[in-house]
């Protein structure tokens, strides 16, 4: 009886340490490895598929092998289905593809199904796999969406055949489209994605299309994806022009907010008061100190800003600008800003029907003759109204 014992504690030690070694081997990777494990493991179906992705010459009968260990074995049913299509025996090619969808209800099997029959030129079963891959997406399908771009580069056509209620699906669509340059092309899905996303997950991909659709000149595409982010309680912000024209909240990371510079000798800071600028004398003498774009309709307006300085000279050149979004020209300028005591400034500018997207810039340029600036700027307020609603 000790005898027995023995054995099958001496058995159980050998069969662990084949194991052990079979695995060890299969990790190193090359081939005579892969190999020798296949031989310590002979049951080892997964050691079939790497060994024979290593060994093309024997990678068919390996391929086999593997399949008829493990008949729910995807990686196998895959490649020898490519296999097969390399050597023209299509029937078999179609059907091991098939069979690996039935065995494993993933990415990848939908996907190399989209390629075959893309390659086969059947455009209609191509569109059919490519919308079943979108229904259950890897972390990256780029390469699919590269897919389709070339069968059909019309955004129209491949939204129409992916996954529109997948937020993992819809908002790598979007990554894709603006990779391709094409913002406005990307506007349907994103308000789609506000709907079937999150805030978390998608607020900043969505500030991302909207700088790209300002750089676009797109202002419709841009105001409705701003809009409905709004709407949708995903940013706070107000429907006034400019947006947070009292500097009160931090600012978002979007063009449609504020952004402050970040100058030696200038230092800017909002809060409850306003936005306060401290110019110490060492600012450049040409810089801007808040901007953010404006998207207003066609028409005259007319901006108007209380402030206050302290320790600035009249006529130094601190001054609102409307300037073009596209080539940065100044339109508009408002005089000086200098007043110890609460004073309004105020410009009249007119907003052309092909320039609806533009720069409210608080900016400095030290006139000729004048000491560069040294003390304090509080902007309590701005704000941009048609002059025709006055």
């Amino acid at each position: 009886m000790q005898a027995l014992v023995t054995c099958a504690c001496l058995l159980g030690i050998w069969q662990s340490w084949r194991i052990a070694r079979s695995d060890s081997l299969f990790r190193r990777g090359d081939v005579e490895s892969v190999r020798t494990s296949v031989r310590l493991e002979p049951d080892c179906w997964w050691c079939y598929v790497k060994l024979a992705r290593l060994d093309d010459s024997s990678a068919e009968q390996l391929l086999q092998t593997s399949l008829r260990l493990n008949r729910y074995n995807s990686d196998a049913a895959i490649d020898l289905g490519l296999r097969y299509e390399s050597d023209g025996d299509f029937r078999k090619a179609e059907g091991l593809l098939l069979q690996a969808f039935e065995v494993d209800d993933t990415y990848v099997p939908r996907w190399s199904l989209a390629n075959y029959y893309l390659r086969r030129h059947n455009l209609p079963a191509f569109w059919e796999w490519s919308r079943r891959a979108t229904e259950m997406p890897a972390e990256d399908i780029g390469a699919l969406f590269e897919l389709c771009w070339r069968v059909s580069p019309d955004p129209k056509t491949i939204e129409a055949n992916i996954a529109e209620d997948n937020p993992a699906v819809v908002r790598q669509y979007i990554a894709f489209l603006i990779n391709k340059d094409q913002p406005t092309a990307a506007v349907h899905a994103a308000l789609a994605l506000v709907h079937i996303g999150s805030p978390e997950s998608d607020r900043i991909l969505l500030f991302t299309l909207i700088d790209r659709l300002i750089r676009a000149n797109d202002p419709a595409g841009a105001n409705a994806l701003w809009n409905s982010i709004i709407g949708r309680h995903w940013i706070v912000a107000d429907n006034s022009f400019p947006n947070n024209p009292q500097f009160s909240r931090d600012p978002a990371q979007v063009d449609f907010d504020w952004h402050f510079s970040a100058y030696d000798g200038l230092h800017s800071w909002p809060g409850s008061s306003g936005l306060e600028t401290e110019f110490t004398g060492s600012e450049p003498e040409s810089c801007w100190i808040a901007d953010q774009t404006i998207s207003l309709p066609p028409g005259r307006n007319r901006l108007e800003s209380i402030y206050r300085t302290r320790g600035i000279a009249p006529d130094t050149g601190i001054r609102w600008h409307i300037l073009a979004t596209r080539s940065d020209e100044i339109l508009a300028s408002s005089a000086s800003l200098s007043s110890e005591a609460p004073s309004h400034a105020v410009l009249s500018f007119v907003v052309s029907p092909d320039q609806q997207l533009l720069r409210l810039r608080l900016a400095y340029e030290r006139n000729l003759g004048t000491p560069r600036v040294s003390g304090t700027l509080v902007i309590t307020s701005v704000r941009i109204q048609s002059e025709s609603s006055q």
